[in-house]
């Protein structure tokens, strides 16, 4: 297919982009940045230089281009301060999701994959239940996150309402691999500067070279109107993934803390409080695809090597 990848220069787009060409994929990329966008064709791709939140500069831009299916993989995590980061994720799946829909229409796609993340379940203890696409997901939130999980919901809405298009909807776990977030992650184990609450649950991780694969594969073969959860094959308590971390790195342990001296940072002590088992059985059956990274034992050496 011809792809047009919004985020190609992100975390995950960056194997994606790689990965799709890999697979016999055209790629054309969409950066704000004529850097990146340089990036872009060096790796392969084509690119176009735009702004996804800037509607008319977007349709400018693709006017011309031609595409198969259209890819969203834009946040704004890991590029600014927590909250900002937040509020422009959230804004990015509302406002960006609409631009992006009006693009594949000028660009003349059908497929239309967005991003989601498994967070759409709920910020809560969901206790020993496996979690599935069938599950309520995007339900209301009071609080800082509310507007997260709204943001959330409201991609995939517009994802599978769109008319003419076939949506296709990818619930991420947390990424680690090569990337921003994990570095800074890595930092704060080393300078045992991130405690672990004395009630943190059970978190769900995806390699991002599997969340790439994964992609991929939805493009592929993901079933119009589908949701699925990207996920490895096992949940980690918190404590035991940045114990792992932390002694890949020759780090000492993290502290363990009372849960309220963390509510200071509500996003940390929220991620770390929510506890979530989550199924990629449907993945794997509908789209082939399996984690060529397990779970964080596998993980976590690879990250250590690369930064050696």
């Amino acid at each position: 297919m011809r792809v047009l990848l919004a985020g190609a220069s992100g975390a995950v787009g960056t194997p994606l982009t790689r990965q799709l060409i890999a697979a016999g994929h055209e790629v054309v990329g969409i950066s704000r940045s004529r850097t990146n966008a340089e990036r872009l064709r060096n790796a392969g791709a084509e690119a176009v230089v735009a702004d996804v939140m800037d509607r008319e500069n977007l349709l400018a831009a693709v006017r011309g281009v031609r595409a198969d299916g259209v890819i969203h993989e834009l946040t704004a995590l890991g590029t600014t301060k927590m909250r900002d980061a937040l509020q422009g994720t959230n804004a990015l799946r509302t406002t960006g999701t609409a631009n992006l829909l009006a693009a594949a229409r000028v660009v003349g796609a059908r497929r239309f994959v967005t991003q989601s993340i498994v967070f759409g379940y709920g910020y809560r203890d969901h206790g020993p239940h496996v979690i599935t696409e069938d599950d309520p997901f995007g339900e209301p939130v009071s609080g800082m996150l509310g507007g997260a999980v709204a943001a959330m919901r409201s991609a995939e809405e517009q994802t599978f309402s769109a008319d003419e298009m076939e949506g296709v909807v990818l619930r991420y776990g947390l990424f680690y691999g090569q990337d921003s977030m994990t570095s800074m992650i890595v930092n704060l184990v080393r300078k045992r500067r991130l405690p672990v609450p004395s009630s943190a649950g059970f978190a769900t991780f995806v390699y991002l070279e599997d969340a790439a694969a994964a992609t991929v594969a939805a493009l592929e073969k993901g079933r119009a109107g589908q949701a699925y959860n990207i996920v490895d094959d096992e949940p980690v308590r918190w404590g035991d993934y940045l114990d792992t971390l932390a002694a890949a790195f020759g780090a000492g342990r993290p502290w363990r803390v009372p849960s309220w001296l963390l509510r200071p940072i509500p996003y940390v002590h929220a991620l770390m409080t929510t506890s979530m088992r989550v199924s990629n059985a449907k993945a794997k059956r509908e789209l082939g695809w399996a984690p060529a990274v397990p779970t964080y034992r596998e993980g976590v050496p690879l990250i250590a090597r690369a930064s050696r």
